[in-house]
């Protein structure tokens, strides 16, 4: 897997990538117009062979950005009409998704008590949200995890705000088989 890191890094997609790093971290620390300005003169700069800027670090973890529930206004999406737009377990059947129902869930919590007495109150507990599958729900004042729709993207294990969700390898190598890739 070294070699497989390096040539990434070395490759087209690490070059492209490189040119644009500092982006979002721009963004996030200067405001919009800022960080347009600062941003195209860093990319500009890259395809000169250098940056003035280096690497700009992000001030904050994705976890600890999230804003609490209070702050903003629900969104009311439009539902999937089903030709261009799908609902989440629709999507989830795509990538072939399959885990073991039997097989112990891979997706841990910490504390139990987390989702419902910390997040639901502070943040309507973003799980619901940030999950592309679908996984967690909040049904009856209960947390649910719904594992066998996991698509493992690890977002749960990097955006929760209590940081108490814990990704582990599943059993048996289940997962998502994206044949037609």
């Amino acid at each position: 897997l070294e070699e497989y890191d390096t040539e990434l890094k070395e490759g087209p997609v690490g070059k492209d990538l490189k040119k644009v790093r500092n982006v979002k971290p721009l963004w996030s620390n200067n405001g919009l117009m800022t960080s347009l300005v600062l941003g195209g003169f860093d990319m500009w700069t890259n395809t000169l062979g250098f940056s003035l800027l280096g690497t700009k670090k992000h001030r904050k973890s994705d976890a600890e950005a999230t804003g609490e529930a209070a702050n903003f206004e629900p969104i009311d999406y439009p539902k999937p009409d089903g030709k261009l737009s799908f609902d989440r377990l629709t999507n989830v059947s795509f990538s072939f998704t399959n885990h073991e129902e039997s097989q112990p869930a891979h997706l841990k919590l910490k504390d139990p008590s987390v989702p419902i007495d910390v997040n639901v109150p502070k943040y309507a507990e973003p799980a619901q949200r940030y999950c592309p599958a679908g996984v967690y729900e909040v049904v009856d004042d209960k947390f649910v995890i719904n594992f066998q729709n996991c698509v493992h993207c690890k977002t749960c294990d990097i955006k929760d705000p209590s940081q108490n969700i814990v990704w582990t390898v599943p059993q048996g190598g289940d997962g998502p088989n994206y044949p037609n890739m």
